[in-house]
This record gives structure tokens, sequence and C-alpha cells, in this order.
């Protein structure tokens, strides 16, 4: 088995090498209206690739914005930054948004970026988990605090997974699997982490969501704060419809698509956002709005097993545009 500390070392340098993403490039200052802040949930990564494509075709300077790209330092600050209007937009879960709404954070929902659950229960394959009970009294991992041992809490209750232990591994899934800090992690994308980890001669297998008891949700969306919103109206509608001509390019032309984001970000695994690529682009939205029927009944199964402690009026955290 591969060292866990040579795993680790790459990892610090991906995340090292995430690109000083400053203001949108194809913007001059002088034509831009206004700047917005977007913190990603993540490091920079395909599942991001339409707000990279956005920037580098000239669609948000075409709406008279230039866009600041940022990376979190940790798993949970892109929502609570945006919450508070320390930046502009943010990168979150729809679960995430729901939990958070509950706690009294004020929030406003206003564009999808993927349509569907990436997230898993994910394991190496040789350790023969064959149910999600057989990772009763094992040590599971969680990516997001406030999102992810969440949604671990609830799979785990579904699914009869009796005293586990919850471990924060943050960014370091593949160390904390392949060191035996846990035995499966709550949070990987079976688009994007199972790519790396092949890439590294290891196998991964998981548990999709939303086969086994987790409503079908929005995997990323974009949010910022009710105040921004009415602050910034303007350059965030503006945001909105550049992202909306990106993702029309994407479903268009994924290869030019593909190399403008590989551009954009130099640093980037090719081979592994490639293929990672090929995996993520069928989930990517290709239309504005959502469905808030679909974010009721995750909301209400949020209630019911305990995610949430009041009931969420889903539809309020959406804005429709006109």
């Amino acid at each position: 088995m591969k060292s866990f500390f040579i795993h680790f070392i790459c990892l610090f340098f991906i995340l090292a090498a995430a690109p000083d993403l400053s203001a949108d490039q194809t913007a001059s200052p002088s034509s831009a209206k206004q700047t917005l802040r977007l913190m990603l949930d993540w490091f920079p990564n395909v599942d991001h690739l339409p707000v990279y494509v956005a920037r580098e075709k000239g669609f948000f300077n075409a709406q008279g914005i230039s866009v600041e790209i940022i990376s979190p330092s940790e798993t949970a600050d892109a929502l609570k930054l945006a919450a508070t209007g320390n930046v502009d937009l943010a990168v979150s879960y729809q679960p995430q948004t729901i939990i958070a709404a509950d706690q009294g954070l004020a929030l406003k929902v206003v564009a999808p970026l993927v349509r569907h659950p990436l997230t898993t229960l994910l394991y190496l394959a040789d350790t023969g988990f064959d149910h999600p009970q057989d990772l009763s009294g094992k040590k599971i991992g969680y990516t997001v605090p406030g999102l992810m041992d969440v949604l671990l809490h609830a799979f785990a209750s579904i699914n009869k997974i009796d005293d586990y232990t919850p471990v924060n591994v943050g960014f370091t899934i593949l160390p904390a699997l392949v060191s035996g800090q846990v035995d499966a992690v709550m949070g990987p994308f079976k688009t994007y982490e199972t790519v790396g980890m092949a890439q590294h001669g290891y196998k991964a297998a998981f548990f999709e969501l939303e086969k086994w008891g987790i409503p079908d949700y929005e995997e990323l969306i974009f949010v910022c704060s009710p105040a921004i919103l009415k602050e910034k109206q303007d350059a965030i509608k503006g945001f909105v419809l550049a992202m909306e001509q990106a993702f029309a390019h994407v479903a268009a032309y994924p290869e030019q698509s593909l190399a403008l984001y590989l551009d954009a970000v130099p640093q980037a695994d090719k081979k592994m956002e490639t293929d990672a690529f090929a995996l993520t682009r069928p989930y990517f939205a290709t239309t504005l709005g959502h469905d808030p029927d679909k974010w009721q009944a995750f909301a209400d199964f949020a209630r019911t097993h305990g995610l949430i402690q009041n009931q969420v009026d889903a539809a309020r955290l959406i804005h429709t545009w006109q």
C-alpha cells in the first residue's frame, strides 16, 4: 500500500497550487460596474467549470461585472461568509442551506450549479462492505462540518448503522482512508474523488445517498445574503445570466469548455480533471430556477429525521428572477 504521507503531500500540493484567482481577467476595471466576490465550496475543480467558462468567455464582462473567485480555507466557510455578507456569493449545497436556514442564517438561493446528488458514503473497494449496516461499529469520516456529519447521522439512522464514530477529515479524504484513520467517508463525490483514487491506484466503492433513503436534492447552488441581494441585485442578476450562458456553452461545446477551464487553472491535474469532467457534465444545470416542491420535500425529510428542528418554508429561500 502506498504511503499515507505521499498522498497527504500530493493533496497538499494540489491545494497549495490552487491559483491566486483575482478579479475577472476578461473585464477591465474601468468597464466593470461592480466586482462580486464568489467563494467556492472546495478547492477549484471541474465541479466549478461553468464559473470559469463564464469568466474566460467574457460572459461576466458582458454583464458589466467582474468576479473574484476565492477558495475556502475550511470546508464550511463559504456558506457562513455568504450569510454574513463577507463574500457576495458562495457555492453551497441544498441540504446545508436548509440546515443553515433552520439555524437562523439569512440566505437566498439565486441559481443552480449541479442539479442532483453527487455525494456518496465512500470506502475502499477491498474492505468488502456490501450494505451500509456493515459500517456499524466503524469510524466514519465526513468532509463538511454542519452538513456531512448531519447527513451521516440521518443516513445511519435510516440504514441502521449503529455505534459508529464520526471523524472530521475535511479535505484529506484519501489519506484518512488509506491510513486507516476512518473506514469510510461521507461527502466525496462519485464524479471526482473516485477518479483521484483510481489515479493513485485505489479502487473506490460507495453508497449513493439517493439510493439509500436520502431524497433527491441539488448538490451545488449559488447563494447570497438577502442584504447583499438587495444591495447588489443588478450585479447578481448579471452573474446569474452569465451562468445561464455558461451552462449552454458547456452543453454545446464540452471540449472547448474543458480547455478553457484547464487554461484558467493551469495547476490542475489534466488527466484527473478530464476524467472527472466526463462524469460530472451530465449533472450540470442547463437552465435557471429551482423546483420548490423538491426543495420542500427535502426540508420535510430533514425535519422528520432530525437534521433540522423547525419547519422550513423552502420556497422562501429561493429567489425568483423576473
